[in-house]
């Protein structure tokens, strides 16, 4: 038995912001689509044999969902990550980690 997938398209609106739209089967977004291929090289072996398509970047893993997006949303998406900042860890002193051990 297969496991039911959702598909997930990430466009642009007219107005820049983010256009996204679910296909509940690959049938839907095959109709919607010119598939170009298959994807035989993704480090996610679930994602393998899955198509990729004309004008869209994927497939790629996203909760639940497989997901595949426009050239601009890509490259916007993949600066924003890469620009992120981490967030800060603060380490505790030795003093502070014997104190909060010590009853």
């Amino acid at each position: 038995m297969t496991k039911e997938r959702t598909y997930r398209v990430v466009t642009r609106d007219s107005k820049g912001g983010l256009r996204i739209k679910d296909y509940p089967s690959q049938d839907t977004l095959l109709r919607t689509h010119e598939q170009i291929g298959i994807d035989d090289c993704s480090t996610d072996l679930s994602l393998r044999g899955l198509p990729v398509f004309r004008g869209l970047i994927g497939p790629i893993p996203d909760k639940g969902a497989v997901r595949y997006e426009s050239p601009e949303v890509f490259e916007t998406l993949t600066k924003e990550w890469t620009n992120a900042k981490p967030k800060r860890r603060r380490r505790r002193s030795r003093a502070e980690i014997q104190n909060s051990a010590t009853p």
